[in-house]
């Protein structure tokens, strides 16, 4: 998985800008850069430049100008790779980003492959394995909490955590296995007392970690919410309020919207996507029932369900709308439900106290008007936990990470069972020997290729 060769690659975003920025790393990087700059003195050379400089000039094809430029330096081994790095600051044309490119690679240095600079920072020990996945969810956040869960981990507050526990319990397994050999002596050099609490400490860590996880987990992917209920009583419309734009289709007519619509916001920092759908009625309107069908897919598929009723026919409708109330109730028990009375600007004062009597916690909308939607906003974010973030914990958002915790606190367990019923050395051994396996799974301690493969094909090129 060590590469020498030199590598290149546009670490901005593809297509035309005011800049763009061609990053090459390895041990040629200031040598190929170096023989095609020519900076504005005709006097500096790269590779007698100090390390984290930055120089104007221009890049050259023989006699050919391709463009004034700004060229950074980062001699290894302080640079993001860990080798001699350079980054090129062109204008942003397309044409003249593939000639710089092209001209490097002419010069020998190879195309880089998804995340290949950030694969030989933690080959080079600038990163660990789970500050390098931190780097791809610190681009992917588009909402503050997933923002600042990533920037969290790539500082490395998660690998720390993880990092000390392994040390801790390394330092008892090599205790452990040193008396295995003196086992004829019947020595004990692990005192027993302190690994109980150690494996209690241990436990109580990978617990909250591993229930982070059902926060991390919709915070970083967003929590899908379903808007449902009757036709034309408004989902559409609030959907638009919501979003402070018409992006569903409002009409009169009954059925308007026969599919699903989806789109995302943020509220407080944490990412909800709002998923309108069709209207829940008996038809025989092929299209309409599809429509219908779709909207207890999404159901299904989303964490809150809003349900939406027009707060106008509930004199007539009271008794039906609680029997469908009942049945999402008991299909889906473990949605939180949050019941919504609409188009409260078209009712009296005397409707809407027989709303608020009948039907317990019911929330008061005029979706048209624009009242109650921000108590719905702060009523969405109640209904997420957000004290861990809050309170700057470590969360885990990403499922390897998920998968390796359990795991451990499997293994764990093992050990705290060994100890308790007095298990011997040698297999207490193989279940810590194990512990410490999935632990180093996370940070990076332990790999194989297929796994930094599988991690790093999901990075973006350039970085």
């Amino acid at each position: 998985m060590i590469h020498q060769d030199t590598i290149v690659a546009l670490a901005t975003a593809a297509g035309s800008g005011a800049i763009a920025v061609i990053r090459l790393s390895g041990d040629k990087a200031i040598t190929s850069v170096d023989a095609h700059f020519k900076s504005v003195t005709n006097q500096k050379a790269l590779l007698n430049q100090p390390t984290h400089t930055i120089h104007l000039g221009h890049i050259v094809d023989k006699s050919r100008v391709i463009d004034e430029v700004l060229v950074s330096v980062f001699k290894n081994p302080n640079s993001y790779t860990g080798e001699d790095v350079i980054e090129i600051s062109c204008h942003g044309s397309n044409y003249i980003q593939q000639e710089i490119i092209q001209l490097f690679l002419r010069e020998g240095c190879r195309m880089a492959n998804a995340g290949e600079f950030t694969l030989r920072a933690f080959l080079n020990g600038k990163l660990d394995l789970s500050q390098a996945e931190a780097v791809a969810d610190l681009i992917a956040s588009d909402n503050e909490a997933s923002h600042q869960i990533a920037m969290q981990q790539m500082r490395g507050g998660f690998s720390s955590e993880i990092a000390k526990l392994r040390e801790e319990l390394l330092n008892f397994a090599s205790l452990i296995e040193l008396e295995l050999d003196f086992a004829e002596e019947d020595v004990e050099f692990a005192d027993r007392s302190q690994f109980k609490a150690l494996v209690e400490r241990i436990t109580f860590v990978l617990k909250r970690l591993i229930d982070s996880f059902a926060v991390g987990n919709v915070i970083k992917n967003g929590i899908p919410v379903a808007i449902v209920g009757e036709p034309n009583v408004g989902k559409s419309t609030l959907l638009n309020a919501l979003l402070n734009e018409e992006r569903a289709i409002v009409s009169e007519i009954a059925g308007t919207t026969r599919d699903t619509i989806e789109d995302e916001i943020s509220i407080g920092g944490i990412g909800f996507r709002f998923i309108d759908t069709a209207g829940i009625r008996e038809t025989k309107d092929v299209v309409e029932t599809i429509g219908i069908k779709k909207t207890f897919e999404k159901i299904d598929q989303a964490q809150v369900v809003i349900y939406l009723f027009d707060a106008h026919d509930f004199k007539d409708q009271s008794s039906i709308l609680k029997v469908e109330l009942e049945k999402i109730k008991n299909k889906y028990p473990q949605k939180p439900l949050l019941v919504i009375a609409n188009k409260i600007d078209k009712v009296d004062d005397i409707l809407i106290s027989k709303i608020q009597s009948e039907i317990p916690d019911i929330k008061l909308l005029s979706a048209k008007t624009g009242f109650g939607v921000e108590q719905l906003t702060n009523s969405l974010l109640e209904l997420i936990n957000t004290g861990a973030l809050r309170n700057n914990e470590t969360i885990v958002t990403n499922s390897r990470h998920y998968d390796a915790l359990l795991k451990a606190f499997e293994e764990i367990q093992k050990v705290k069972n060994g100890l308790e019923t007095g298990l011997s050395g040698d297999l207490l051994a193989i279940d810590i020997r194990q512990a410490l396996y999935h632990f180093g799974e996370i940070t990076g301690e332990i790999t194989n290729d297929d796994l930094l493969g599988n991690i790093f094909a999901n990075f973006c090129i350039g970085k």
